[in-house]
C-alpha cells in the first residue's frame, strides 16, 4: 500500500503525535481536518496526517488555528503556493516582531527585579 493510500485511525494519530483524540476532533470541528467516515469510525488519510503535523508545528511557533486554517485555504486555492508563501512570510515577520517585543519587555522586568533585589539586600545590610 502506498503512503498516499495509507489510512490512520484517530487513535493512531493521537499516539503518533502525543495528543488527545479530543484535540484531533477539535481540529476537525474547526474545519482543519476532514476525515472520511465508515459508520461512526473516522478514517484519516495522508493529507490529514500532514495537516495535523502542520497544525501542531504552527501551534509551537505561535500561529493561531485561524491563521493555520487561512494558510490551508490559500494552499487549496493556489497549488503553486506563491500566495501561501507570501502569507507565511508576513506571519513570520509578525511573530518575530511580537517575540522581540516580548523579549525586550522581559529584559526590562529582569532589570527592574535585579534593581529591587539589590535595594532589598542593601536595606537588609543596613538593618
Amino acid at each position: 500500500m502506498s503512503s498516499a493510500q495509507k489510512t490512520y485511525s484517530i487513535g493512531e494519530l493521537a499516539k503518533e503525535f502525543d495528543i488527545t483524540t479530543r484535540s484531533i476532533r477539535f481540529y476537525e470541528d474547526q474545519g482543519l481536518l476532514a476525515p472520511t467516515r465508515r459508520g461512526q469510525t473516522r478514517i484519516y488519510n495522508q493529507r490529514d496526517r500532514v495537516r495535523l503535523k502542520l497544525i501542531l508545528r504552527g501551534k509551537r511557533l505561535g500561529f493561531s488555528l485561524a491563521e493555520t486554517g487561512r494558510l490551508f485555504e490559500l494552499y487549496d486555492m493556489d497549488k503553486t503556493s506563491a500566495k501561501q508563501l507570501e502569507t507565511i512570510l508576513d506571519l513570520i515577520a509578525e511573530k518575530k516582531s511580537d517575540l522581540n517585543q516580548q523579549l525586550e519587555d522581559i529584559n526590562i522586568v529582569l532589570m527592574e527585579l535585579s534593581n529591587l533585589e539589590q535595594s532589598c539586600l542593601d536595606t537588609l545590610n543596613k538593618i
